[in-house]
């Protein structure tokens, strides 16, 4: 590998380095492009910039322009408004598209190499416990931790294109996509991949190449990618949140190789790596110890000096240094008087062979009480089909019981198709909570909709907890008739410019059974000079059911 130390990237140009593809940079081009940046800062005296680029290359460019300067980076996690406003009085510019570069680039700077200490980034978390929190790091901090990802796994990578499906501007995609890349001298791709087709596709393209990847998103490779192609894989890393054990079990079957799941934080860098089911290996010279509750305490070169950062997750270390993760002390809660630890029945709940994926939370109503959000295993999806959701809710009730005592039973339960995980794949409480108080779904998910010569096709998933299943067939749970044709219509008028008033329907079929979770394809047409809007329903290429809907103006 032609490694670089990341205070030295901008020294030395070396033409023959590639940096980025799709569009292609070296990093002669790199380093003019960042020194001549250097020079717009300096020129117009900006000491604090905020950065939110979607193109890795771009934001390559802006961090080294911007240390080179003596400028400080804040990474915000996003750019909504609120993000905005509460980190204007923070920065002197604002960097989100490749033309705010341009508009600052002078004859650049001389080569130099990069303060260690005095060059500063700010990360933002994601505020899933509360107010949004921001972490500043030196650059000596990152370079450590850079250092420390090529000594254990460059040897293995070599080449390998770097392609991710994450964020960059969180500290997870930052240093896997790159600026360790940017140091080992591996290319990266500039976009952010987010669907597993899309990561076929760009590893497709390369004889040599890496994944740098969630669980949300390799939970979502199925069946229908290219295994034997994607196989010629590196390695793939998976930070973030848990990867369920079935989802890496998967991948290790296509692939014949364990995800390597990386465990940190914005706060800590870096804490430790597994494969497969186990134990968590600390990265080197980072040092464990526990506090009086058992909870994880860090220190690390990934942090400032001296400095002991104290977690909330309870652990089990081994005499060998590795360590297992209990469950995090700050989701324990009370009722009545008794304190209950959410993750401890998360993991109990998991041990069913129905349950996926699990968040359980306090519903507060009347009085305080436990609610469940599952997402169901292929075998309860199965379950649901044929039993209801009455029975699977008791199934697991009763599994749970032989857990806890009866006050910790979710009094509540809502089965989803996936848990709804924010851009860094976590499920903020508030946010379970909020979900676990709403009441069932009545209306699809539409997971893609494409007009073609006036006629729309949306894909449609069908909520395993739609709120009709219970009244219709509660034991073998389908979707009633009248529901589909309220679909239709409500879509129709969405996407297609009807007649405002129903008046009544033509040729109704139905020939198939609509069930929780399936993924339907629903067929629009309008014909204006009738007035009547065609329907058509279909599970993959079986007929699920079609008919026409007769409308008429609304009277003036």
């Amino acid at each position: 590998m032609n490694g670089l130390k990341l205070e030295h990237l901008l020294l030395e140009a070396l033409e023959q380095r590639s940096v980025t593809t799709e569009p292609a940079m070296n990093h002669v081009q790199l380093c003019e492009q960042a020194l001549s940046l250097a020079a717009g800062l300096q020129a117009r005296g900006i000491q604090r910039l905020a950065v939110h680029l979607e193109d890795a290359g771009v934001l390559a460019v802006a961090l080294l322009g911007a240390w080179r300067a003596g400028v400080s980076v804040l990474l915000p996690a996003d750019l909504q408004p609120q993000t905005r406003q509460r980190w204007d009085d923070s920065v002197d510019a604002w960097l989100v598209e490749a033309a705010d570069l341009d508009a600052l680039y002078q004859a650049p700077l001389s080569p130099a190499a990069l303060d260690l200490d005095a060059c500063q980034l700010s990360l933002c978390t994601s505020g899933s416990s509360g107010e949004p929190k921001r972490i500043d790091k030196t650059l000596r901090q990152l370079a450590n931790e850079v250092a420390a990802l090529e000594a254990l796994w460059g040897a293995g990578l070599k080449d390998a294109c770097i392609i991710g499906s994450v964020a960059t501007q969180h500290i997870y995609g930052l240093l896997f996509r790159v600026l360790w890349p940017l140091c080992a001298g591996r290319t990266f791709v500039r976009k952010q991949l987010a669907f597993p087709e899309d990561m076929q596709r760009a590893s497709r393209e390369h004889a040599q190449f890496a994944w740098v990847a969630s669980p949300a998103l390799l939970k979502r490779m199925g069946d229908n990618l290219d295994w034997p192609a994607l196989s010629k894989v590196s390695r793939v890393f998976s930070s973030g949140g848990a990867l369920p054990v079935e989802a890496a079990g998967s991948l290790y079957d296509r692939l014949q190789q364990w995800p390597t799941e990386i465990l940190g934080s914005s706060e800590t860098g870096g804490i430790a790596w597994r494969q497969g089911a186990h134990p968590w290996q600390p990265f080197a010279d980072v040092e464990l110890s526990q506090d009086a509750d058992g909870a994880l305490r860090i220190a690390s070169p990934y942090l400032p000096a001296g400095h002991i950062e104290q977690t909330a997750d309870a652990a089990r270390i081994h005499s060998d240094g590795r360590f297992e993760l209990l469950g995090r002390l700050d989701r324990i809660v009370k009722l009545e008087e008794k304190r209950i630890s959410l993750p401890m029945l998360e993991q109990a709940l998991l041990t069913h062979a129905w349950v996926a994926e699990t968040r359980l939370g306090v519903v507060q109503e009347n009085r305080a009480s436990l609610g469940a959000l599952v997402v169901l295993s292929a075998e309860g999806l199965h379950a649901l089909r044929n039993q209801g959701r009455r029975s699977v809710t008791q199934t697991l009730r009763e599994h749970l019981s032989q857990h806890c005592e009866a006050l910790a039973l979710p009094r509540r339960w809502r089965l989803l198709r996936q848990l709804p995980l924010n851009s860094q794949g976590k499920l903020p409480q508030a946010d379970a909570e909020a979900l676990l108080l709403a009441p069932r779904p009545k209306a699809p998910e539409v997971l893609e909709q494409v007009e073609a010569n006036g006629e729309w096709t949306v894909q449609l998933s069908i909520p395993p907890d739609l709120a009709y299943f219970s009244g219709h067939f509660p034991v073998t749970p389908v979707l009633p008739g009248v529901v589909q044709v309220e679909w239709a219509f409500n879509l129709g008028q969405q996407l297609l410019d009807l007649p405002a008033t129903f008046a009544g329907m033509e040729v109704l079929k139905f020939q198939q059974l609509v069930r929780p979770g399936d993924q339907v394809e629903l067929h629009l047409r309008f014909d204006p000079e009738r007035g009547k809007l065609y329907f058509a329903y279909r599970n993959g290429d079986a007929a699920c059911s079609s008919g026409r809907i007769q409308l008429v103006a609304a009277h003036a």
